[in-house]
């Protein structure tokens, strides 16, 4: 996974590093934080 942080303001751009001429998700910059936030507590149980 690729993430791209300060890409454009307020968005945070997110792509499969494997298959880089794939599509790119782009995500709320508020709404990535949070999900970065979840994995770091634990909130994804694998």
């Amino acid at each position: 996974m690729e993430v791209a942080p300060g890409f454009l303001p307020g968005v945070v751009p997110v792509r499969d590093s494997k298959d880089p001429h794939g599509p790119t998700l782009v995500f709320p910059a508020r709404a990535w934080e949070a999900f970065v936030a979840g994995v770091r507590e634990g909130d994804f149980p694998a």
